[in-house]
């Protein structure tokens, strides 16, 4: 039977389960919406900015473990977004993004907002997809979210002109490919076990293809914590996974995020074995290329990633296991704890003994302005234990990451690879996502500023994160920078940022808006912000530029030059 492109498009991706896609509206594809908004299954949320509708699709995809779905238009649309993409690439998170093209006819002439997008994007996607034939849109659909879900997740782009959604087809209706899952070879399985069995001082390094299996399947967080326990093994989360390992948990062996705190990286480094279990290991991770170090690492390294690609490609491991981590650690537990585990308590004693120390509440009031741990501490005692946490990119972050434990019923979200931007949508997402659960965004007043309008989308559609703004009249990361590797030159007018009073921006949308200046104002603050939400709360808090993270401090003085 004879339907619209329109329709057979709608048809396919409510076949593969999208329940919600994000978009800001666009002439070139009108003809999609109309087709959308008909369907009760499927929610439209109208965003204030391509970037922010990108990055909330990005969190969709992380919090179901399939691919996030954003809609934008041509040109600047795109261009827009593109930021989402290079986060959802490096970040190995399953997205789709439909982006409205020209008319067929008009191809090639440099129309209106024209773009050559498998140039454009050949750089930040997996794969591009242009649908010409009316009769293969659906096919292209099936190919997007297989392409973006299999192997190592990404972004997968499919390209709409704008004059197909009218055409009519006869085309069937594409189902969804099965979902390849890769499994651990029994030779390979029995040398990782010898390897671990021989071990001493072994690191195991979990990320987010573990946390992928955890979202589809949650007994894995189960399974690695029976892991960790019979075969006597120190867990480690990678870079902005926090909440794959309980940080309470006595096994727990330290956080492995940017510049790990020198007592727990001197410590770590005394490991004989390091496992890279879903872990893809990148630039934060390995500690800049030193840990391990790149090509050759200096220990023998087992990694474990579900595409034979990666494994390998940086890094030469003695054992490489493309396979799912979850089948692995599955694997492990039907073979058995080795007996020679116990020879491995105190290392993993010490590793956790580090790991709380570095951890401990403790802070030094600043001169300039309040230190943004006292505010950390505080929210941490307001957290539920199946809290969302967001954080958009910034120095400010690493307060959340010593001051705050993460359990496995919590789930983090932000750009693994650093992108502004990204906490307040990716709050917004988890709010639709995750409703009647608490959800606390912290963000810089950089990012604050650049998709903070997305406060907007929260109100329209009803939901009420708790957002922390910690503003320091600066982009402090790279203030930091500056005095770290040029400590005798001025650094501040670089970086010097003329903000609005945050509090006041908050209200004019609608939200709660409170305000703390001092640390005396801290607690009151906090649990007013926590207390009965029924609209989203903005608490501005006036931080130092002097604590420049949760490790250091400015030295050169009282002011900064």
């Amino acid at each position: 039977m004879s339907q619209t492109v329109a329709r057979l498009l709608a048809d396919s991706l409510e076949a593969h389960d999208v329940d919600r896609i994000f978009c800001v509206p666009g002439e070139s594809y009108v003809g999609l919406t109309s087709a959308l908004i008909d369907r009760n299954s499927l929610q439209l949320v109208v965003c204030r900015h391509e970037a922010g509708a990108g990055f909330m699709a990005v969190a969709d995809g992380r919090l179901r473990s399939r691919a996030g779905v954003a809609i934008v238009s041509r040109g600047p649309g795109l261009a827009n977004a593109m930021v989402a993409l290079h986060s959802a690439y490096h970040d190995a998170t399953p997205m789709v993004l439909l982006i409205g093209h020209v008319e067929r006819r008009d191809v090639g002439r440099q129309a209106l907002q024209e773009q050559n997008y498998s140039r454009l994007l050949a750089d930040v996607t997996k794969l591009v997809i242009e649908i010409i034939d009316p009769d293969q849109a659906s096919e292209a659909i099936a190919r997007a979210f297989h392409t973006a879900e299999s192997g190592t997740p990404g972004p997968v782009a499919v390209i709409l002109p704008e004059d197909i959604f009218d055409e009519q087809t006869e085309a069937v209706l594409d189902q969804p490919r099965a979902r390849v899952m890769s499994a651990p070879r029994e030779v390979d399985l029995d040398r990782f076990a010898d390897l671990l069995a021989a071990a001493e001082r072994p690191l195991i390094l979990v990320g987010g293809a573990l946390l992928a299996d955890a979202v589809a399947d949650e007994r894995v967080f189960a399974e690695l914590a029976r892991l960790s326990e019979e075969w006597v093994l120190p867990i480690c989360p990678t870079h902005r996974r926090p909440q794959l390992f309980d940080s309470a948990h006595p096994h727990y062996g330290g956080y492995m995020g940017i510049r790990v705190p020198p007592a727990q990286i001197g410590e770590m480094k005394r490991a004989d074995l390091m496992v890279a279990l879903g872990e893809r290991l990148t630039d934060p991770v390995s500690q800049s290329y030193s840990f391990p170090t790149a090509p050759q690492p200096q220990l023998p390294l087992v990694h474990v990633w579900p595409d034979a690609n990666e494994v390998g490609r940086v890094w030469r491991p003695d054992l490489g296991i493309p396979a799912s981590p979850a089948e692995v650690i599955r694997a492990l537990l039907r073979r058995g704890a080795p007996r020679e585990a116990e020879k491995r308590r105190s290392w993993v004693a010490g590793l956790h003994d580090i790991h709380r120390g570095v951890m401990a509440r403790e802070w030094e009031p600043a001169p300039d302005g309040v230190n943004f741990a006292a505010v950390v501490c505080e929210v941490a005692k307001h957290l539920a234990p199946d809290a969302t946490v967001t954080t958009d990119a910034g120095n400010f972050a690493s307060y959340i990451h010593r001051y705050l434990d993460f359990g496995q019923r919590n789930v983090f979200l932000s750009s693994v690879v650093g992108a502004m931007g990204s906490g307040m949508p990716m709050a917004v997402a988890a709010a639709l996502r995750r409703p009647g659960t608490q959800i606390v965004a912290f963000l810089g007043d950089g990012g604050a500023l650049m998709t903070g309008n997305e406060i907007a989308t929260a109100l329209q559609y009803g939901v009420n994160p708790i957002v922390f703004i910690a503003d320091n009249a600066m982009y402090g990361t790279i203030g930091m920078h500056s005095y770290v590797r040029y400590p005798d030159r001025p650094f501040m007018e670089g970086t010097r940022l003329t903000n609005p009073d945050f509090a006041a921006w908050a209200g004019a949308f609608g939200a709660e808006a409170i305000t703390i200046r001092e640390e005396s104002e801290i607690a009151a603050a906090v649990a007013q912000a926590f207390a009965g939400r029924t609209k989203p709360v903005v608490v501005h808090c006036l931080t130092s530029a002097l604590q420049m993270s949760a490790w250091r401090r400015y030295t050169g003085g009282d002011t900064l030059r």
